[in-house]
């Protein structure tokens, strides 16, 4: 089984993933840590602002590890922002049933009532560097690029509403019933 998880900046896919991992023993692959290696090996130009050009870049190497991971029958937990809203159109309808996807976001609503609390749990599973750009405005249009998006392709969006983690534990006990999202 691969567990697909993606959505904005600060919504928890790192936690979600980390939780997982802990729960159910799956390996683990951070699309940040492999967008870092190719940046700092010189394996590419891009830089880590250039958000499209990295999700065109590496989701073609995340697509086939995860046709590797599926052919041979292995669980993998894959997270991060690199996703592209289409996804689905680049794999074969036979890899299909054994990815579960989930793509976290924000209402506008919980980051007014929360943004103080979603900044002080920034680094709780890695450290990230302060970032003086990040406020309020800025992480509302990325959730609702996110929202948007995957909207659009008919993906199910988890909104994080009101208890976040609520949220999370929903989700890992769905998990568990079979029924996380497809």
């Amino acid at each position: 089984m691969i567990i697909l998880i993606t959505g904005a900046s600060h919504t928890g896919k790192t936690l979600l993933a980390q939780r997982m991992l802990e729960k159910y023993k799956y390996p683990y692959l951070s699309i940040d840590h492999l967008k870092m290696g190719l940046i700092r090996s010189k394996n590419t130009d891009l830089t880590v602002f250039d958000d499209d050009a990295l999700t065109d870049y590496l989701w073609p190497i995340v697509r086939e590890m995860i046709k590797t991971a599926i052919e041979n029958r292995q669980d993998l937990i894959v997270e991060g922002c690199y996703i592209p809203f289409d996804w689905r159109e680049d794999l074969d309808e036979s890899y299909l049933p054994f990815i579960r996807f989930v793509c976290l976001a924000m209402t506008d609503e919980y980051i007014d009532l929360h943004f103080d609390e979603i900044i002080s749990h920034e680094s709780d599973i890695e450290k990230r560097l302060e970032d003086d750009d990040l406020n309020v405005q800025w992480l509302k249009e990325e959730n609702r690029k996110y929202i948007d998006g995957f909207e659009k392709t008919k993906e199910r969006v988890v909104l994080i509403e009101s208890d976040y983690l609520k949220t999370m534990d929903t989700l890992i006990e769905n998990f568990d019933d079979g029924s996380l999202l497809l």
